[in-house]
């Protein structure tokens, strides 16, 4: 959907009115009900249904009338909600031509009261050019349902906190103004992207340059997972700019080792095919080892330590769990010297002699002690076993009293017994033989021929 901003110019106070209170509405509704919008709207004499309808004519609104009369907002809707907010804050003034188009969003040129030309992004995920947007990036998290209004909104959001985070640390990365919605505005980059680039004076340079920042940014504890010739900007001095950032990952992500093998495997295989560099050179040249590299000069990413910082903790980077937070929290404060040290109190090997001869004196020491606690215990076991023994007697003078009473009662139970099965038998002999419903019925059998014989012998 094209953006039109001489639209803006048309739409009135109740406009926007009507447009933030569908905004309102989709929080809890797919489709917000006409009779809710008046509600959030509150425009007086009933001007609510008048104005979807204009909002409907300029697309702002999509109306469903399947299961009830409603409306949902627009891409373009969303635009102009967070352009009007922007305009209202005096970050830009006026919009200019599309610079820009890609499958998670779209880019423009605003303009500043003194002159001053920024762009602005806008979010748009639910193209049909990229919709596996639940399995491709972690703007949901834990939830189950979405929207893709309120995913693009994430996605800025997420967007501008890390290039702030990233600007503060001193990456070459725009700088991050205003966010708003889905909306991001940002400094714009004067320069082109890599991919339309086909010739560098210094190859090599550019080359060491991009891979640096893909392992600065590891031991800052973050991983691109999008860089390539895409989104890397160079101007006419070969210097470099990292954009679109959404996606950024943490190192502590399950499949962080595979992220960034792809994000370097991506910046080689460029640089193989537009420049016919080699690689293994370039590398011996330029630094004169290739320490933390594999045969191929790739960097390895096992041996990157996060020597820089915690960006992804700070951020709250995908992949960041709260156990690594616990165990960044204990190495800050000092905790992991107090671990290593407890450890080795724990450990049998000492290699000091001195040490040896005071474990062995205190070794000694317990075995005196346990062998004292050992004969406490054998005279605390022989008079146990001495009461045990009276117990015994007491018990078997116990037993001969009342020896007597128990033949006295066993006789008594034998007759009770006597009495019970003569009472059994005689019920089972007055018992009467009752056919049941579910009874077996001989149907031509033997017992049914000889009753038959017996009724025609009667009768004779």
């Amino acid at each position: 959907m094209k953006l039109d901003v001489d639209v803006l110019r048309y739409l009135s106070k109740d406009d926007f009115r009507v447009l933030t209170a569908v905004e309102l509405g989709m929080r809890n509704h797919e489709i917000v009900p006409t009779e809710l919008i008046d509600r959030i709207a509150r425009l007086k004499h009933g001007g609510t249904y008048k104005v979807l309808k204009n909002l409907l004519k300029y697309k702002l609104l999509h109306h469903d009338s399947s299961k009830y009369d409603g409306f949902r907002l627009t891409y373009l809707g969303y635009d102009f909600l967070a352009i009007k907010t922007m305009v209202n804050k005096g970050v830009f003034v006026g919009v200019g031509r599309q610079i820009g188009v890609g499958k998670e969003s779209d880019i423009f040129e605003v303009v500043q009261e003194d002159g001053t030309v920024l762009a602005m992004k806008l979010h748009r995920l639910g193209r049909v050019s990229f919709r596996a947007v639940k399995s491709k990036r972690d703007y949901l998290r834990h939830r189950n349902s979405y929207n893709w209004l309120y995913l693009s909104r994430l996605a800025a959001l997420k967007e501008f906190a890390f290039m702030k985070a990233l600007e503060t640390h001193g990456f070459p990365v725009p700088n991050a103004i205003e966010h708003n919605r889905h909306c991001v505005v940002m400094s714009l980059v004067q320069g082109y992207p890599l991919v339309q680039v086909k010739q560098l004076l210094n190859p090599e340079t550019v080359f060491e340059t991009i891979i640096g920042l893909v392992v600065r940014l590891a031991e800052h504890g973050l991983i691109h997972c999008d860089f390539n010739e895409f989104n890397i900007m160079i101007d006419d001095d070969e210097k470099i700019t990292m954009i679109d950032f959404p996606q950024m990952v943490s190192v502590s992500h399950r499949n962080a080792q595979m992220y960034f093998d792809r994000d370097v495997e991506c910046i080689f295989k460029f640089f193989r095919k537009r420049f016919n560099l080699s690689f293994q050179e370039s590398i011996d040249d330029i630094d004169g080892s290739d320490d933390g590299r594999d045969e191929a000069g790739k960097p390895c990413f096992s041996t990157i330590e996060r020597s820089a910082g915690f960006l992804d903790r700070e951020l709250a980077a995908s992949g960041f769990t709260r156990k690594d937070e616990e165990d960044i929290q204990r190495f800050i404060e000092g905790g992991a010297e107090s671990d290593t040290n407890s450890d080795s109190e724990g450990v049998d090997i000492v290699e000091d002699p001195n040490e040896a001869d005071t474990v062995h004196g205190d070794s000694s020491h317990l075995l005196e002690q346990n062998e004292g606690y050992e004969s406490q215990g054998k005279e605390e076991s022989s008079e146990v076993r001495e009461s045990s023994e009276s117990g015994k007697e007491d018990a078997s003078d116990n037993e001969e009293s009342n020896h007597d009473a128990v033949e006295n009662d066993a006789e008594l139970v034998k007759s009770l017994n006597k009495q019970r099965r003569r009472a059994i038998a005689a019920a089972h002999r007055g018992r009467k033989m009752v056919a049941t419903r579910n009874s077996y019925k001989d149907k031509g059998g033997r017992s049914s021929h000889n009753s038959k014989i017996q009724k025609q012998l009667s009768n004779w």
